[in-house]
């Protein structure tokens, strides 16, 4: 394997924050720990197909997602490419993620997503929009850190708890789908989202070629 390049490294209100390529690929790495890279990208894709599927079908044509973490850029990308998604909205509170994807060398993975008229960068954190914003969704697709038992920040932790489970539920319709990503399987997750009023819990399984599969857990607002 190829020594990793570092093209920039930032210090944000969250910790250090790092671009880096690797061969072809390149590796976002946070606070010293490896987040995600450019590698594969089929996880993120099931992130934003899972939601789609599992919303009610009137809704499917049209439906407003929200994304919670800009990564690498695939899951928006993928969104974009889906031409049922009314309104794509993007929360990302690093602003070097952002900038790597508006002039850097993430731009050739979002570049058109991020010029779709339906598409909105929101430079926020995850959990204060979703306590405080009078917005709605159909699809919450969440992938901000390694999921619910390996979170990259401690302060990600209440995201996955009754408070930030809560604030998920109000800012979803009735009918809306949450989907989170996760680098390993959680069953005292599904079981918060089911204590939290969710319902139709479930996790859909991706395979990696070494260890535990990636995974989106999903679960229902009732409507």
């Amino acid at each position: 394997m190829s020594a990793p390049v570092t093209l920039d490294r930032r210090e944000g209100p969250h910790g250090e924050v790092v671009l880096r390529r690797r061969a072809e690929h390149f590796e976002i790495i946070v606070n010293g720990t490896f987040l995600m890279d450019t590698s594969d990208g089929r996880s993120e894709r099931l992130l934003i197909d899972a939601a789609q599927a599992a919303l009610p079908e009137e809704v499917r044509a049209g439906a407003a997602v929200l994304i919670g973490g800009l990564g690498v850029g695939f899951s928006l990308a993928h969104a974009a490419a889906d031409p049922r998604w009314g309104r794509i909205a993007v929360v990302e509170r690093e602003e070097a993620i952002i900038d790597w994807h508006r002039q850097g060398p993430l731009a050739s993975i979002s570049g058109a997503a991020l010029a779709d008229a339906r598409t909105v960068i929101l430079h926020t954190d995850l959990m204060d929009y979703l306590r405080t914003s009078p917005d709605t969704y159909d699809a919450l697709c969440l992938d901000v850190d390694n999921g619910p038992d390996w979170t990259v920040t401690e302060d990600n932790e209440s995201l996955y708890g009754a408070e930030g489970l809560a604030a998920c539920a109000a800012r979803l319709n009735p009918g809306g789908v949450l989907a989170v990503w996760s680098a390993r399987p959680s069953a005292d997750f599904e079981g918060s989202l089911r204590n939290a009023g969710f319902s139709g819990v479930r996790t859909e399984e991706i395979r990696v070629a070494r260890g535990v599969p990636d995974v989106v857990h999903l679960a229902v607002r009732p409507g």
